[in-house]
């Protein structure tokens, strides 16, 4: 029997040779008609026997082109018009945009052999690409995904390539991006003596690199600055000018053979590194390895990734070393991605800009991923994954905003049951940073056709994400979401669960119900609703974002909590590093209760305890002091430390003073910081089981959900994972959203769709 079907597909279908695998399979199975790209995806016309059309529709559903993913197929009959042949016929407009963009993918195999190929047109070409691999989301205006919507509108193909572009044979057919030597973009490198181009660009780079100097590299979604990662002097002078004094660095290598030989690579490690996305991956160091130490300074981990684009590979090639390769910016920047901006903010410390003029549409700071109990978990979303959605177990009733927190900045749009989570804006603190997050939103509802009917924002008035969800226009529903609520319900959301769930959401700051600083909670999570079942006790937060940036004055605060006027005669070693009148100010404030706010956070637990320690008395970026603590941690340590639980009411509340007292104790006796340190992870880990075990005790739920910045620590989070499982609970742990700030908005966005839906 021969009929007429029209199929529609949704999902990330343009842009990765979907049309001319559509076109394959139906002159395979000899049925009639043509497919185009649309705004809402793919649509599949076709004519033929039932039997055939069944198998091109498996075919679809089973076995996809490698970068696709379909989130739909619909079919509807009509009737037969008499198709003679199959055909892909040019893009047509929709009243909705339902298509998806795909992220951008590392460069393939295909295209790195011809990069390598000396007979190949394309031979060192750094701008190569086709259908499965190179820029997307970094290059795309507007959809349907056509070379005209993107940045690439500028370049006129050549012949060849338009021939390439035109054959449905050929894996560059309608690849957007296309390009050579002859069409494409062109490699420039500028300096103040002079500017080079194409392979002399590259190899005046590269030597730059190995005479010590700085080079600023345009690359996919925005610029990195590189230097040789085994010149102490080099990384020493890119620290000081990008005003970045501690924080690790990445480093790009040649390849996973070189990525072993510095660090310890595992099979997943190994996966990720060469997946499409190409991620920075956490991994082990090895001992003795030829890098500078202020890569990753007292950090037994360094974040590697391998070259991804066609210009990293052969950039890495030409040098022969590892190199740094940060974001291009200073700190609390976003990256720069646009030219003229780059080389303003970058003239101070690149000598040297390596760079292109193929246009970067929205810019997009590489992923970071890391191996935490057996699986993949994301730290940073960007590069590689947005804005691939996450496909939801329930349907957003409206289309949702949610802006996201503070910190680690993205935003999320909610449409049926996908949620868009955004690339990584970064922290908003200034401006550049909000208008990136602006902008950021206008593109992807523009891009994704959702016009948000209500906005998910923080608790936290002062925000300035907060701010952006109260200036949007009238007519607006807002939702306010407890901040360590958001995080419970992101990785719900993740894991397509409504609940109930214990969720521990343990972070730095976030506002509380009560006014307090909260970030170590204990929520009995179910739909949008929550109760607080557990905390940590509060204890004074002096001086606000002071005690932040000094965790000496965390220190004070659970000092004094666990000894009261006792401690001044605590003959403690970083108590004489501190200056005196600030001690004695700060200690006047704690006493007083003088512009401190209580606060319930485990971050600032850890704070204060590596001071204590004399680790860190004064951090020079977010976590600092807790990552040394780690660092510093005897994994096989003994949970040594007493963290009282006292029931409260409905809750439990977990005392600090008397792990405090224990762990003052050792470190005044002469115990080793790693013994400390590695007992103090064991016992915060023991008292999370401790309450959950009360909690199910109380209401039978037995399933807890990691969540919050503190689970960041590859150390704790195994260790908690491993006793809760012990004792008989299923453990959620993020993997596709980062459980830090990063994946806020989702959280948010998910408690105000249930919100709409309890409505």
């Amino acid at each position: 029997m021969k009929e007429r079907r029209i199929i529609a597909v949704e999902g990330i279908v343009q842009g990765v040779g979907f049309r001319p695998y559509v076109h394959r399979l139906a002159n395979t199975l000899s049925l009639t008609g043509a497919v185009r790209n649309d705004a809402a995806g793919v649509t599949i016309d076709v004519e033929g026997p039932t039997a055939a059309i069944d198998d091109l529709l498996r075919a679809l559903d089973r076995l996809p082109p490698p970068l696709a993913v379909i989130q739909g197929i619909r079919t509807e009959t009509a009737p037969l018009c008499g198709y003679v042949a199959f055909a892909i016929e040019a893009s047509r407009p929709a009243e909705e945009r339902r298509t998806l963009i795909a992220p951008d993918h590392a460069a393939c195999d295909a295209c790195i052999a011809e990069l390598r190929d000396p007979a190949d047109r394309r031979y060192r070409y750094p701008f190569l690409n086709c259908t499965h691999c190179g820029p997307r989301l970094s290059i795309v205006r507007d959809v349907p995904y056509d070379r005209a919507n993107t940045t690439m509108a500028g370049f006129v193909m050549c012949a060849e390539c338009h021939t390439e572009y035109d054959d449905p044979r050929d894996r560059r057919f309608h690849a957007q991006p296309t390009a050579c030597p002859t069409c494409g973009p062109t490699l420039t490198l500028s300096s103040a003596e002079a500017t080079r181009y194409g392979d002399a660009a590259l190899i005046a780079a590269a030597a730059a690199l190995r005479a010590g100097e700085i080079v600023a590299i345009k690359g996919l979604g925005g610029y990195h600055l590189a230097c040789d990662a085994t010149r102490a002097d080099v990384v020493a002078r890119l620290r000081a000018h990008k005003h970045r004094e501690a924080k690790p660095l990445a480093i790009m290598v040649r390849d996973l053979e070189e990525a072993r030989a510095l660090c310890e690579v595992g099979a997943i490690e190994a996966e990720l590194l060469t997946s499409t996305a190409a991620p920075i991956v956490l991994l082990t160091k090895r001992a003795g390895i030829p890098l500078a130490e202020d890569v990753a300074p007292a950090n037994r981990r360094l974040g590697v990734m391998l070259p991804y684009t066609p210009l990293h590979h052969l950039l890495v090639q030409e040098v022969g070393r590892p190199l740094v390769m940060t974001s291009g910016n200073r700190t609390d920047e976003p990256i720069a991605f646009q030219d003229d901006d780059a080389h303003a903010r970058l003239a101070g410390i690149a000598d040297r800009f390596l760079g292109h003029d193929r246009p970067i549409e929205t810019r997009c700071d590489d992923s970071v991923m890391a191996v935490v109990r057996y699986g993949p978990t994301v730290l940073r979303r960007s590069r590689g994954f947005a804005p691939r959605p996450l496909h939801l177990d329930a349907a957003f009733p409206i289309p949702t905003l949610a802006v996201g927190g503070h910190l680690k900045n993205t935003f999320c749009l909610g449409k049926e049951r996908s949620a868009f989570l955004s690339h990584h804006i970064g922290d908003l603190e200034n401006w550049a940073a909000y208008e990136a997050l602006q902008q950021g939103i206008a593109h992807y509802q523009r891009l994704f056709d959702v016009r948000p009917e209500v906005v998910a924002h923080d608790l936290h008035a002062d925000y300035l994400s907060t701010q952006l969800a109260n200036s949007l226009g009238e007519g607006l529903e807002r939702v306010a979401v407890q901040h360590h609520h958001a995080h419970v319900a992101a990785i719900m959301a993740e894991h397509g669960t409504a609940g109930p769930v214990l969720g521990v959401a343990f972070d730095g700051t976030g506002l509380g119900t009560d006014g307090a600083i909260w970030g170590g909670e204990f929520l009995l999570a179910e739909d949008a609703r929550y109760q607080r079942v557990g905390h940590l006790d509060y204890v004074p937060l002096p001086g606000g974002e002071a005690a932040i940036r000094e965790p000496w004055r965390m220190a004070l605060a659970h000092l004094w909590a666990a000894y009261g006027s006792e401690l001044e005669s605590l003959p403690l070693p970083f108590i004489r590093d501190v200056d005196p009148d600030q001690w004695s100010g700060v200690k006047q404030l704690v006493e007083r209760g003088v512009r401190t706010t209580p606060t319930s956070s485990v971050g600032r637990l850890f704070d204060a305890v590596a001071a204590i320690l004399g680790l860190r008395l004064a951090a020079q970026f977010e976590a600092q002091a807790a990552m040394q603590l780690e660092m510093h941690a005897d994994p096989a340590a003994a949970p040594e430390y007493p963290l009282d639980v006292e029931e409260r009411g409905d809750a439990y509340v977990i005392h600090s003073a008397p792990l405090i007292r224990a762990l003052t104790g050792d470190v005044m006796s002469g115990r080793s910081t790693a013994a400390v340190a590695g007992a103090f992870h064991a016992s915060l880990a023991r008292s999370i089981v401790d309450v959950a075990t009360r909690v199910r005790a109380r209401t039978g739920v037995g399933r807890v959900a990691l969540t919050g910045g503190v689970f960041q620590n590859i150390l704790l989070t195994e260790r908690t994972a491993a006793e809760l499982e012990g004792h008989g609970f299923d453990v959620l742990m993020h993997r596709q959203v980062p459980c830090n700030d990063g994946g806020l908005s989702l959280g948010q966005a998910w408690v105000a769709a249930m919100q709409t839906v309890d409505s």
